[in-house]
């Protein structure tokens, strides 16, 4: 499923990714998430599902419910319209990130807000650090310029990291949009990485990703990336299967 480059960093293709075409919904998956199957990727550390979607002009993931799960949801392009049994709704654009702590529980879904232009979108889930905790809604607006060239913050629990989404886990997420540029991040001994190229092609190191592509880290380890790409970046603590069940 993965090909491995050398000690502390494996390269997921993205034609190794589980693929759905549903019409109004096209899906990549990078970890296990319905119809995909893998028992031997399930999750990276904390991190437990990124999912790549293109969804059709006024189509979208009807009323559904989660728990216990932290969810970001990045939209590339388009727009992504969000309604939730707490009452909140919100339209998410380009750049901007979508946060849902299910917790105890919530129902929401998730439609192209455009009745003529596809939306783009990565969502990604981590496992949270406690079952049942109160669930929460919050949605912030980032400009292309607030991360070209620079590592954007976008949400964070771990202690002594600012970030304007706060997360129930010790977790990190960043985005990058490279123009040319490089940019380095140490990753610490106990703490596992995962890169997600969403556009673009970079070097990291010696291999090249393209768009799909990712990169699996566990530190120490220093992220040496270079190139023109949007890209996703998650630390996270390790866990065990059981817990990302």
């Amino acid at each position: 499923m993965k090909t491995s480059t050398k000690p502390g960093l494996t390269v997921q293709r993205s034609g190794e990714r589980g693929y759905f075409d549903h019409g109004w919904l096209q899906t990549y998956h990078s970890f296990s998430f319905a119809d995909y199957v893998d028992p031997n990727n399930l999750h990276w550390g904390a991190l437990r599902v990124v999912n790549d979607d293109v969804i059709a002009p006024g189509r979208g993931f009807g009323t559904h419910p989660h728990r216990d799960m932290e969810i970001l949801t990045y939209v590339l392009d388009g727009e992504l319209e969000h309604r939730d049994s707490m009452g909140n709704v919100g339209v998410v654009r380009p750049g901007g990130v979508q946060y849902l702590s299910a917790g105890t529980g919530i129902a929401h879904s998730e439609y192209n807000h455009s009745a003529e232009r596809p939306v783009r979108l990565v969502q990604m889930w981590v496992v949270p650090r406690a079952k049942n905790l109160a669930p929460r809604y919050g949605q912030v607006d980032f400009s292309q310029a607030d991360r070209v060239n620079r590592w954007l913050t976008v949400a964070s629990g771990e202690a002594g990291v600012a970030a304007p989404i706060a997360l129930w886990q010790d977790a990190t997420a960043s985005v990058a949009r490279l123009e040319g540029a490089r940019l380095t991040k140490p990753i610490a001994a106990d703490r596992y990485a995962f890169l997600y190229a969403a556009e673009g092609e970079v070097t990291l190191g010696a291999q090249t990703l393209g768009a799909g592509d990712a990169a699996r880290i566990e530190g120490p380890f220093v992220i040496d990336v270079a190139g023109t790409g949007e890209l996703i970046l998650w630390e996270v603590p390790p866990l065990s299967d059981k817990s990302a069940a």
